[in-house]
Formats: C-alpha cells, sequence, structure tokens
C-alpha cells in the first residue's frame, strides 16, 4: 500500500520492453526478458535509466522535507571543521584536515622535531591547511577533484624521504586508476605541483621501493581482475616497463607492496582460499622474486620478519620470521621461527606456535563440536584459553611491543605484551603473557549486565530464561504454548532498566564494541596506538604505553548537540535458528522509547567472511531519535565467529545467511520488540543479494526492503567467466558453470529468478527501494535495473536511484553522501509511518 501523498502522484513505473533470450545449461532452460539491458551505451537502456530516475524523483517528491531535515540533524552533529590527530611515518607527522563547506579531507604534515620526537605536534584543528609554521599541504582532494563529479584517491605512497609521492586517483568510479609521482619539494611559478612526466593509466595500485627510485604497479585484465605486477624504473618510460610476475590462475588476484622493515619487495596472491607470498631484497629490485612457500591449494599464510633486539646469549639480536597460516589449523595460528639456526626452505608450521584458533565446527577443523564450545589449547595464552569462536587475525612485532588481533565471542579483540617479555617467553619456551586491551568505561555509563538476568542467561545462550518453570526458546515461543503466542510473551517491556531485558532472549545488555591497533606505522615508535568504538560511542583513539599501562586518550570522536551515548542502550540478544544453530543479533536503540513492538531496521550482510563489527554512525541517531529499534543479525557467511562461521553460510550453504536473517527477524517480531508492519530491511553488494533472498522467503516480515547495489541476478553473473570477478568468486558461491548441482542450489535462491510473478503474491511483497551506479564494476548495473523490471511487472511498489557517475560505493564527497544516507533513510522512515 502507498500513502495518500503518493497516491496523488498520477504515475506509473517506466515498462521495460520485453526480449526474451534463452540461457540453458545442464538441461535447465531460463527465458530471461531484459537480459537486453546488459547494453549500457545502447539508447534504449540509457532512456530507460532517465526514465527510472525520473519515476523515483516524483515518488519520493514528498520526502523533501524530511530529507532536508535529517540531512541538516547530520551536519548538526558533525565537527565540519577539523581535524586527525597527526602519525609519525619516518621524519614527518602526518595528518588529515577536514574544512566547512569542503567535500574531501586535505593530507597535511610537518617535519618531526629529533629522532625521538614521538608526541603528536599541537595543532590548532580550526586552521586552514598549511597555516601552521612547518605545515605543507601534500595532498589537496579538493582541488585535484575540480571539474569531475566523482572523485576517489585510490593510493597514496611516499618515498622514505618524504619528497616523492605516487598516487592515484579514480574520477568515474569503475575502480581503474591513473597514477603520477609528484615531487613534493618543487613547485611551478604558478603554483602548481611538479609532476613527472610518467602515467601509470587504468591500474590496480602501485608502491615506491624506499628510496623512491622504482615502482611496482599491478596490471588489471578486462575482468578488472589485478593479474600482474610490473617493475618502472622511476626517469624512465612507462612503456618501457618490465612485467615481473603474472597470475595465470584466474582464480587468484595480486598486489605488491613493501614489507613492514622496508627490507623486501613483497607480492601477494591470493584466491579466496589460497594464498602465496612472493619476495626480493629492495637493495636488488630487478632480481627475481622468490616464493617464501610455495601455495598449496586451500592453504592461507602471510610471513613477516622482526627481531627480538639483543636478546640473545651475547647481547646480539634474534631474528624471526613470523607466519600466520591455515595450514594446521582452521581458524589460524602464529608461529614465530627462530631465523638463527633455520634456512630456506621453510615449511607452514615451524617453529613455536603463539596463538591458535578454534577448529571447533570447522569443515577441515572438528566439524561435530558446536562452533560456541569453549576452546582450550595449551600453546594459547592465559586470556584466549575458553574463548568461544577463536579465530586469530594478526600479529605485529614493533621494537617495544607486540600486539595480537584475535576475534572471540562473536566481537574483535586486541592484547599486548612488551617486546621484553616476549623475547624471554619465547627464548623459555612458555606462553606469551598477554594483556587483553580493554575500552575505557565511561563515568556513569550504565554498561553492565542487569542484575535480576546475570544468573539466568550467559553470552552464548547456554542457558534460557524460563517462567514458571516452563523453557522458553530463544525465538520466544515454547512447544506448549506456540499456539497461543500473543498471549504467552510479555505486553510490557518498560518495568527494566533498558526497556527490553524482559524480551524473554538470552543475552546480556552492554557495550557492543570494535577495537583495533591502527596508526602504528612506525616500527621504533615506543608507545601503542588503538582505536575503538561502539553503536553508541564515537569512536576513539588512544595511545597506551605496554610498559606502564598508562592509557591516554588522543581524540573522541565529537558528536555536536545534545548527543550523550548514556541515552542510547546497546543490547547482544542470540536467537535459535532453523536448524538449531545459535545466532547473535546487536541491537541498539534510545532509552527513553523502550523497545517494545517498535519500528525497527534490520541491517545485515553474511558473506565473504566480513564481520558486521559494532560502529558509530552519525546518520543513524536520526533514526534511533525517532523511536527506531536498529538490529544487526550476525548471520553466517560472516567472521563474526571464526572460519566455521563463513563456511556455514558459503557455496551449497549459502540458505543459512538468509535462514539466519530471517529468523532472526521474526524472533525478534515475536518478542515484540519490533513491529512486522514497520519493519524495514537493508543490505548492501552481497548484502543485497540477502534482502533480495529474504524478500521471496518471507515477505510478511518486512514493510520495506532497501537493497544497495545489489547481487540480485547472481547466477546469469556467476555463468559468465567473462564478467568482471566472476571465476574469483566461484571459491564463494561455488561454480554453476560446471557443476549442475551447484546450479540447481544457485537458482533456487537467486532473486531476480525467485522474484514474484503478477499475482496477489506481489501485493503482499514489500515495498522496495534500489540503489545503484552505472559505473559499478563489482555488482553490474544491469543485476538491479533486471530485478526492478520484474518487479514492477509484477506489480511491486518498487523504485530505483541510479547513479550515472559513481561506482561500487555510491558518490564521493562527503556533502554528497551525507545527502545519499539522508535520501535513503527518509524512504525507510516513511515505510515505518515516520515522516517527522
Amino acid at each position: 500500500m502507498t500513502d495518500t501523498t503518493e497516491q496523488s502522484v498520477a504515475m506509473k513505473p517506466p515498462v521495460a520492453k520485453r526480449e526474451p533470450k534463452r540461457r540453458e545449461f545442464h538441461g535447465d532452460v531460463f527465458i530471461d526478458n531484459y537480459e537486453w539491458m546488459r547494453n549500457k551505451e545502447s539508447a534504449e537502456v540509457q532512456d530507460y535509466v532517465a526514465a527510472q530516475n525520473k519515476y523515483c524523483e516524483a515518488r519520493m517528491a514528498h520526502l523533501a522535507g524530511l530529507r532536508g531535515t535529517l540531512f541538516e540533524e547530520l551536519k548538526a552533529h558533525v565537527e565540519e571543521t577539523d581535524m586527525s590527530v597527526p602519525t609519525r611515518i619516518n621524519d614527518y607527522w602526518y595528518f588529515t584536515r577536514t574544512q566547512q563547506g569542503k567535500q574531501y579531507g586535505v593530507q597535511c604534515r610537518m617535519p618531526v622535531r629529533g629522532a625521538d620526537d614521538w608526541d603528536p605536534p599541537v595543532v590548532d584543528p580550526q586552521g586552514a591547511p598549511g597555516s601552521m609554521i612547518g605545515e605543507q599541504v601534500v595532498f589537496d582532494a579538493n582541488a585535484e577533484s575540480e571539474g569531475h563529479d566523482f572523485f576517489r584517491l585510490g593510493g597514496l605512497d611516499l618515498s622514505h624521504d618524504g619528497r616523492w609521492m605516487l598516487y592515484g586517483v579514480d574520477v568515474t568510479g569503475d575502480e581503474r586508476y591513473d597514477f603520477r609521482i609528484r615531487d613534493l619539494d618543487a613547485t611551478l611559478e604558478q603554483g602548481r605541483p611538479v609532476e613527472l612526466p610518467e602515467l601509470f593509466k587504468g591500474i590496480g595500485g602501485a608502491c615506491f621501493t624506499p628510496d623512491g627510485q622504482w615502482v611496482f604497479w599491478t596490471e588489471v585484465d578486462d575482468s578488472w581482475r589485478p593479474c600482474a605486477i610490473w617493475r618502472h624504473h622511476v626517469g624512465t618510460p612507462v612503456e618501457s616497463d618490465v612485467c615481473v610476475y603474472r597470475e595465470a590462475d584466474e582464480r587468484f588476484w595480486v598486489g605488491a607492496g613493501i614489507s613492514f622493515d622496508e627490507r623486501s619487495i613483497v607480492i601477494g596472491t591470493g584466491s579466496k582460499t589460497t594464498t602465496e607470498v612472493l619476495m626480493l631484497p629492495v637493495s636488488t629490485p630487478e632480481g627475481e622474486f622468490q616464493a617464501f612457500i610455495p601455495r598449496k591449494d586451500g592453504v592461507e599464510y602471510d610471513v613477516s620478519f622482526a627481531c627480538f633486539e639483543g636478546a640473545g646469549d651475547h647481547g646480539e639480536d634474534v631474528p624471526l620470521a613470523v607466519v600466520y597460516h591455515n595450514a594446521n589449523n582452521p581458524n589460524f595460528e602464529i608461529d614465530v621461527v627462530d631465523m638463527r639456526a633455520h634456512k630456506p626452505p621453510y615449511r607452514l608450521g615451524e617453529g613455536v606456535c603463539v596463538a591458535a584458533g578454534s577448529p571447533y565446527g570447522c569443515e577441515h577443523g572438528e566439524p561435530d563440536r558446536p562452533i560456541t564450545e569453549a576452546y582450550f589449547n595449551p600453546a594459547n595464552p592465559t586470556i584466549l584459553q575458553g574463548a568461544h569462536g577463536l579465530g586469530i587475525e594478526g600479529i605485529a612485532l614493533h621494537k617495544h611491543f607486540v600486539a595480537l588481533s584475535y576475534r572471540a565471542d562473536g566481537q574483535s579483540h586486541v592484547a599486548y605484551t612488551t617486546k621484553q617479555a616476549a623475547a624471554a617467553d619465547f627464548l623459555a619456551g612458555r606462553p606469551w603473557r598477554f594483556i587483553e586491551l580493554l575500552p575505557p568505561p565511561l563515568e556513569n555509563d550504565w554498561d553492565m549486565v542487569a542484575a535480576d538476568r546475570a544468573d539466568s542467561t550467559g553470552d552464548h545462550g547456554e542457558r534460557l530464561w524460563t517462567e514458571d518453570g516452563v523453557e522458553v526458546d530463544a525465538d520466544g515461543t515454547s512447544p506448549a504454548v506456540l499456539q497461543n503466542l500473543p498471549q504467552s510473551l510479555p505486553q510490557d517491556h518498560t518495568s527494566s532498566f533498558d526497556g527490553a531485558s524482559d524480551d524473554h532472549l538470552p543475552g546480556e545488555t552492554r557495550r557492543l564494541y570494535s577495537i583495533g591497533t591502527g596508526g602504528n606505522p612506525s616500527y621504533e615508535a615506543p608507545r601503542m596506538r588503538y582505536s575503538f568504538s561502539s553503536y553508541t560511542r564515537p569512536g576513539e583513539l588512544h595511545e597506551i604505553d605496554p610498559a606502564t599501562g598508562v592509557d591516554t586518550l588522543l581524540k573522541r570522536g565529537k558528536v555536536l548537540g545534545d548527543f550523550d551515548p548514556r541515552d542510547y542502550m546497546e543490547r547482544r540478544v542470540w536467537i535459535t535458528a532453523r536448524d538449531g544453530e545459535r545466532i547473535p543479533v546487536s541491537l541498539v536503540w534510545r532509552r527513553d522509547f523502550p523497545a517494545q513492538d517498535s519500528p525497527m531496521f534490520i541491517t545485515g550482510y553474511g558473506a565473504y567472511e566480513i564481520a558486521s563489527d559494532p560502529g558509530f554512525s552519525v546518520a543513524r541517531l536520526s533514526m534511533l531519535d525517532r523511536g527506531v529499534l536498529y538490529a544487526v543479525p550476525h548471520i553466517r557467511g560472516g567472521g563474526e565467529m571464526g572460519r566455521a562461521w563463513y563456511e556455514q553460510g558459503r557455496r551449497l550453504n549459502k540458505k543459512h545467511s538468509f535462514e539466519d536473517f530471517v529468523d532472526a527477524t521474526r524472533a525478534l517480531q515475536a518478542a515484540h520488540l519490533a513491529d512486522p508492519r514497520r519493519t524495514v530491511a537493508n543490505g548492501g553488494s552481497a548484502g543485497g543479494l540477502l534482502m533480495g533472498a529474504v524478500a521471496n522467503m518471507a515477505p510478511e516480515c518486512f514493510a520495506g526492503i532497501e537493497a544497495d547495489v545489489p547481487f540480485v541476478d547472481a547466477l546469469t553473473s556467476i555463468l559468465d567467466p567473462d564478467l568482471p570477478l566472476t571465476v574469483t568468486e566461484w571459491d564463494e558461491w561455488g561454480d554453476p558453470l560446471h557443476d549442475a548441482g551447484v546450479y540447481e542450489y544457485m537458482k533456487s535462491y537467486t532473486p531476480y529468478e525467485n522474484a514474484p510473478e503478477a499475482s496477489d503474491d506481489a501485493v503482499c511483497f514489500p515495498r522496495i527501494f534500489i540503489t545503484t551506479s552505472m559505473n559499478d564494476t563489482r555488482v553490474l548495473y544491469v543485476e538491479p535495473l533486471k530485478w526492478l523490471a520484474r518487479l514492477q511487472a509484477a506489480g511491486v511498489d518498487a523504485v530505483a536511484k541510479i547513479e550515472v557517475e559513481a561506482g561500487h560505493g555510491g558518490r564521493s564527497g562527503r556533502y554528497k553522501q551525507w545527502e545519499e544516507v539522508s535520501y535513503e533513510n527518509a524512504w525507510c522512515l516513511a515505510v515505518m509511518h515516520i515522516t517527522r
């Protein structure tokens, strides 16, 4: 149903012509009426896109006031003129300035005051770029983007001495970058920078050697796959460049970079499940790259080099190879190899295991044990013992500290130790004494487990809440009362301190945060930087001294206005999916709007082992302040609970992702936290596939669905090896071209082929809002366009906003992006019957 204002728009959607095209594989025939839309340059396609945009504009016209209100609310919360905390790289402090009214940030730097200068300089955040004594503008994207509707910086690398800058830009959104070399020490009389004549056109990326004399750049093939590495000697014609590596296997991408210790040029090549590292000393850039360990199908690894300074028997350094791999453990392990007694060749699994993930639930581990079972391993540090869903994500060895990153209990974690303690533990053959890094609490915060629930539920759903001795399932029902659901559930949740702890769903109310060790590019730094944020707490950058534990706040994200993070609540609940697996769901709401039959915005991704981790959003505040419950089901296919979580939601297990999302939605609605008549779902890219699938599976759960750059014609795309990214995607989705079973499975869920026909089913279908971009190279525009045409032909209320100058990430420039999210959120709120 449409509202009265929209009914006044005497306009019907554009009618797409039908031009049947036969597709036949494995004995199955599909007639595709809209495949003609793939001809992007045809006048028919361009006219159709223009007509759809005009239709969308007319349908959305009544929301102009709400869009404007949301944009102004977002803008009023942001400190428009600001700067980042300076980060030391070699002999300069680098930082980014943003200015009111400017779309892009400005990269600046100031020279260090001495070799031991590790305290960031005090810089006026309100000052103009270049206004401080010694401040130099390195790159001003505002000036560089003039004359372009779209602009994205695709990479920026500097020589060790800071003179030469290698940078790449994309002005169309197709993710092919033009790289140039700029002399930061020289300018022309007109004030324009001096640039060398070399132009690396339409490439995937590039890096300098530390001396700035050589460039290694990545070629991209016709399918948009980074396929080869070329060597360029600065000052010579690009036409004379030499290809030093070409990847023949179409499943693999390649890239080049410099090792952390700046001693090696590194080529990394990998598919979704296999990696290989090739290395060459920077001292011999014209030499031959050698594989550190030859690739083995199904094995991922990475390697870095470090040392324990002065830890040898006679005070000498102990050289180390630090190897991260999954040869023996599907959730990865970290091995440290003492290089004093070891020469090539190397094998994965050598050295001392510092940390190992949990094999529980993994295809190549212990598949019959529950993912959430506590894991114990004598090689692991104490802080990892008993963790649930433990995945090891990496380790970084600096001169003064060691940082360990891992996942457990569905969240990211960081631990640290001093380099001295690590050396002592390594040489003594005992587990390393890591300390978990916990975000500092807010004063007078509510961050706690409700006292009346602490003994009844855990954060993994091991025990369920009971009422009158009757066990209640995690979806809020019990067998005895299933037929009498509304009467069996509480009707008033407002008596508890958080407005939701009487929902009968196992879990707890607490800050759900993301934490990481970004901002540590210097090996010599004496202190470790880390950042964290939550759904309701703006990001903070801290610096901790591992030797003393002294934690210093460097910057807290500023939200202008009357914002107080204590006004918003976060809760993790666990629901039981239809196959019995427990699924974590994050909930966020405003404290003075109790979560009771609320309008709900529910979003998910569930692919590529990418975790949907907590993060702060200024735009989200406008929804929360209007009483919307924000929900994130951490469905299988993502990486929240380690490798097993991913494996259970990909290939022939992909439907678990969709089922988890639907079951989470139903559980929240059955618990009277959300109203299905005011529930809007959202997902983008692979999450857009999720949106199309759940709309087909459970249309009654959703009033509306926003699908951003949605991968909705998945089977057609994955069947065509000539399309961008297809072959590399077979590891994720399966290979329907050569496997009839995969073909049949994908056809059963791909949204385009399962869209409703013109019938009563379409009347009950959720309202659909689609966003896409004509220059998107990851999910081609034709997929959402074909889906849109089929939905509209069936009578579904579907509209699409089609960007003509943008790529997979949408529009560029922060104000344009604010306008875009305000546009999308206005539609979502209107579907929830919130129009002010």
